[in-house]
């Protein structure tokens, strides 16, 4: 194997891995353009905003979210196609229970114009779902510069996270979570 192309295995494995952060980050923040974009325009099955409207309606079902990526492998196919296998771990509060999940991925990459993209998620299994015994809290934070101005999750998302939420009705909110997020 060239140096090149020894190279171009490394950057596609670094590329393929960062894809999958910014989808968990993404999922996150509610930011559902940021995550549309990280699929290819000729998506199977209504394309990009159709993938968006229906994640979108899913994480209606929770307030807060965090998604761990906790393993992933991917295998190249070839020079513009891989597979991958993704274990998350994902936490979601929905009033005042916080469930935790372990899901495992199923994935096709593909690389077009130098850009890898997810080309579908054809799988996603639940390994197991609980139900969390203790509601977790926010964490002590010591007095310190560099705190002083701490802004917790999920305000700290910004527009994404505001404009997500902002049309739906407080009472549905309350339905979702103890401490929700002031309106601006």
């Amino acid at each position: 194997m060239t140096i090149e192309e020894r190279l171009d295995r490394i950057e596609a494995y670094q590329q393929i891995g960062q894809l999958v952060n910014r989808y968990a980050f993404a999922l996150d923040s509610r930011d559902f353009d940021a995550l549309g974009q990280l699929y290819i325009e000729d998506l199977e099955g209504g394309g990009r905003a159709q993938v968006q409207a229906d994640i979108a309606r899913i994480m209606k079902a929770f307030y807060r979210t965090m998604h761990q990526i906790v393993g992933h492998q991917i295998d190249l196919v070839d020079a513009d196609h891989a597979t991958g296998r993704v274990y998350t771990r994902a936490e979601h509060e929905k009033g005042d229970e916080w469930i935790d999940m372990a899901i495992l991925y199923f994935d096709d990459y593909v690389r077009r114009d130098g850009v890898w993209y997810f080309a579908k998620r054809r799988d996603l299994h639940h390994v197991h779902v609980s139900n969390l015994s203790d509601r977790p809290v926010a964490p002590f934070v010591p007095d310190t510069p560099w705190t002083a101005n701490r802004l917790p999750l999920p305000a700290a998302w910004g527009a994404t996270w505001t404009d997500y939420w902002a049309d739906v009705p407080d009472d549905e909110i309350a339905s979702l979570t103890r401490a929700p997020v002031e309106r601006p």
